[in-house]
């Protein structure tokens, strides 16, 4: 007789702490980056300041967290069920962040020292190098198809949530809403990309409860 079901409460409140963890940091994101026209150098001022480096960090350790937590849902959900939709959504999860973060640590370091270089030199035209840098085609392509699969690999995790019938059915879907729009949100507000943090903050709280729930049953040996 062998069990896999004795470690499923430290399996399901590291994977929901993974997910609250995250959910706090793309919250965080869009509150903490600064807000400016970024051809000018007020614009320059803030992609050099120390918030436009934290904010962008937020969302890299978020990118991390979340993809620890659908790998943490594979575990949970696919050795008990032999059903290996999260494994799929787990590996889809981990190339979107491998494909999106290149993009991001350019905008957290890249950024930033070209920024602070038109603040020293009083030249905003320098900024014209950050556009060459965010809609070259390669890097372009590498974060906008890395966000698609992100979304996907949300979408495929909330679908085997609901289909596993020990987490609540709709438990991962606001967390998937939130990825999926995670690309429209950048053409939004920062009004509406704050609230787009919420919804994710939220979305990734309602499944680490879900899971801490899961995590405080009583199990049984499986053989």
């Amino acid at each position: 007789m062998t069990s896999v079901l004795p470690v499923l409460p430290v399996r399901a409140r590291l994977t929901g702490l993974s997910f609250l963890g995250a959910g706090i940091l793309f919250v965080l994101y869009p509150v903490v980056r600064p807000y400016s026209d970024e051809t000018s150098l007020s614009g320059a001022a803030a992609m050099a300041s120390p918030a436009w480096m934290a904010a962008h960090l937020f969302a890299v350790a978020g990118f991390v967290l979340l993809a620890l937590g659908v790998l943490g849902l594979h575990l949970l959900l696919d050795p008990v069920l032999d059903r290996p939709l999260a494994l799929r959504a787990a590996v889809v999860t981990w190339i979107g962040a491998g494909l999106t973060l290149p993009y991001y640590g350019a905008e957290v370091f890249g950024l930033n020292v070209i920024a602070a270089r038109a603040v020293r030199d009083g030249d905003a035209s320098l900024l014209a190098l950050a556009d060459e840098f965010r809609y070259g085609p390669v890097a372009a392509a590498m974060f906008l198809i890395g966000l698609v699969l992100l979304g996907a690999g949300a979408l495929l995790a909330a679908i085997a949530a609901a289909r596993s019938g020990t987490l609540p059915r709709w438990s991962a879907a606001p967390l998937a809403a939130g990825f999926l729009l995670f690309i429209p949100q950048f053409f939004a507000t920062p009004a509406i990309r704050v609230a787009h943090g919420v919804l994710i903050a939220l979305g990734a709280a309602w499944l680490a409860v879900a899971l801490w729930r899961l995590g405080r049953r009583p199990s049984s040996p499986a053989a």
